[in-house]
């Protein structure tokens, strides 16, 4: 389902990513460990389309989305691809209702349909109770599960998180964890993890490590 073939990267002399080849198929939870400043999230940033790699191609489907351009490469984005943060990047003054609608109504659903998305999600992650609170008025794992649900509103094909539970306490981290197994069952969508979390990351289908530059498999 997504292929990168020789992805490289560099932050002016320092060569961060240096010929990464990779394949994910569809409905596969993987992550991606290393140590910090390894080009984990780099990595991830290219394969969402948010950076450019300096050198290689990504394949979404077997088209090279990196030849699109600004327009078409954004609603690509919008319609096919997921992002979970470690920082929830929840607008404040919105509430998490507000807050899932948010791709869509970018995406061009009518405000109906958005709402009734919105709401069908937030109460598939019990949050029901909460669909009028604003951010400031949920504890850290409410936060974050209105981050799931608004990476989910345009029922992506593949989600991609950057250390998602690294802001959030244990059980809310476990929590989290198991819920993205939950959505992968229910909806066959593909999770590519990065994270510090080795809990997290053994749980995966594959667990890979960036080191040097270079992909392994993670033992």
């Amino acid at each position: 389902m997504i292929r990168a073939e020789n992805i490289h990267k560099s932050f002016g002399k320092l060569e961060v990513l240096k010929g990464i080849d990779l394949v994910i198929k569809k409905g596969e939870i993987v992550s991606i460990v290393g140590a910090s400043g390894a080009g984990k999230s780099t990595l991830l940033h290219i394969l969402g389309t948010i950076d450019n790699a300096d050198k290689g191609k990504v394949f979404f489907d077997d088209v090279v989305v990196n030849n699109f351009n600004q327009k078409k490469l954004s609603d690509f984005r919008n319609q096919h691809i997921g992002f979970v943060f470690q920082f929830h990047h929840l607008l404040p003054e919105f509430t998490a209702l507000e807050n899932v609608c948010i791709p869509a109504f970018i995406n061009k659903k009518s405000r109906k349909s958005a709402i009734a998305q919105a709401t069908k999600l937030l109460g598939y992650l019990n949050l029901s109770d909460r669909l009028d609170h604003k951010p400031s008025e949920l504890s850290g794992g409410e936060q974050q599960r209105v981050a799931v649900a608004r990476a989910l509103i345009n029922e992506p094909s593949v989600i991609l998180a950057d250390e998602p539970s690294g802001n959030l306490d244990s059980t809310s981290s476990v929590e989290l964890h198991n819920l993205f197994f939950k959505l992968r069952d229910e909806f066959q969508q593909t999770f590519i993890i990065v994270t510090h979390n080795q809990e997290l990351a053994n749980m995966a289908d594959r667990k890979l490590l960036i080191q040097d530059g270079v992909m392994h498999n993670g033992s």
